[in-house]
């Protein structure tokens, strides 16, 4: 019972301590952190205000002239199965990732002379100081924004527009190499199935007509047979001309990945039907034929479509908003820094006050006086 007491006892005295702490430092405790938000504001008139300047546009929804578009057309009644198995991911992450590319940056570092404007003596520094002044994001909406600031809201404005104009030339870039790289591929792939083409119809006529055969496979199914086989073939071949182009999680390539695994998967059940049905070398000659003929003409296609992708200009970049000068000052933040300041200085000024009455405590002790004269 006597130590319970004694123990409430202690508490009522440290807290009582505690008030008498703050009553004997109340005017330090007040008028110090006042001190420093004081000063802290007055600091912040002498600082260089800085403006920000906003653009916002909406990113290119379709890479590689249109393909992607191209392949869910041709796949007809499988368009909705590729499209669900392609896992295809927010297309602007690429867009962002080409914004802050070296060569972007780059091309902004030469043309705005920021070396010079940022005092910088190797690009690279310059690079970094462009960098540590823009806001690159995406929201939900499907919109990217560029975020730039700057003393200047006039270069401000001009800086974050730029941004957008040498990702259009950069995508220009782009979008041309690929369609040159694209147009002779399948015109290389044209041109063989054309020598096939040929030697498929010789061999076809010289085998002569079989009523019997086109009546043990009708010439429908053959046909049928021939354009799958087609199909898969010409989707192949897509997939091996975007592998220079494009990576394993690009999602074109993803879609044309999806695009071959489907219709193989069709083919595998029809060469099962075909090869159980089998009756005549003629048919098989016959099937031959009209897969190199359908083939081609896929291929033409492709030819033709690779050489309007390689004439027309590259992705189109819709601004939604372009920026402006600022009228407002962003940093500093006058009103922010005075109260953060205020803050922290009453703070630290807290804990000085009870560290130092915890030290005098302490030095009324005999045992520690005798540990500190020592």
């Amino acid at each position: 019972m006597t130590d319970d007491v004694r123990n409430d006892g202690d508490d009522e005295i440290s807290l009582l301590d505690i008030a008498l702490t703050l009553k004997d430092n109340l005017r330090l405790l007040v008028a110090g952190p006042v001190v420093v938000g004081v000063a802290v504001l007055g600091i912040t008139f002498f600082i260089t205000p800085s403006y920000t300047a906003k653009t916002q546009f909406l990113p290119p929804q379709q890479g590689g002239g249109g393909m992607a578009a191209a392949m869910l057309q041709g796949l007809g009644a499988l368009g909705g199965l590729a499209g669900s198995t392609a896992g295809l991911k927010n297309p602007a992450d690429q867009y962002i990732a080409f914004l802050k590319s070296n060569s972007v940056e780059r091309q902004l570092v030469n043309r705005f002379k920021l070396k010079e404007r940022y005092k910088e003596d190797f690009t690279v520094d310059a690079i970094n100081s462009l960098e540590s002044k823009t806001k690159i994001s995406s929201g939900k909406d499907g919109l990217i924004s560029i975020e730039f600031d700057d003393k200047d809201p006039n270069f401000a404005a001009q800086l974050a527009n730029a941004y957008v104009e040498e990702l259009g030339k950069l995508l220009d870039r782009i979008a041309v190499t690929e369609s040159q790289q694209r147009r002779k591929f399948f015109e290389d792939r044209l041109l063989q199935t054309k020598h096939k083409l040929i030697a498929a119809q010789t061999t076809l006529q010289a085998s002569g007509f079989k009523e019997g055969a086109l009546r043990a496979e009708p010439r429908a199914a053959a046909e049928a047979y021939a354009e799958l086989k087609a199909k898969v073939t010409e989707a192949q071949v897509r997939l091996q001309s975007m592998q220079g182009s494009y990576t394993n999680q690009a999602p074109e390539y993803k879609l044309a990945q999806a695009q071959y695994r489907a219709l193989a998967e069709q083919l595998v059940k029809a060469e099962d039907t075909n090869s159980a049905n089998e009756t005549d070398d003629y048919i098989s000659k016959y099937r031959e034929f009209k897969y190199q003929e359908t083939l081609f003409e896929l291929f033409a296609k492709q030819f033709e479509l690779a050489k309007v992708d390689e004439a027309k200009e590259g992705a189109l970049i819709q601004v939604v908003d372009v920026a402006h000068p600022p009228e407002k000052k962003s940093k500093p933040r006058k009103a922010m820094f005075a109260v953060v300041s205020t803050l922290a200085a009453g703070f630290g000024l807290l804990c000085f006050v009870f560290v130092r009455q915890a030290w005098r405590n302490a030095k009324k002790d005999p045992d520690f006086a005798e540990k500190i004269n020592r």
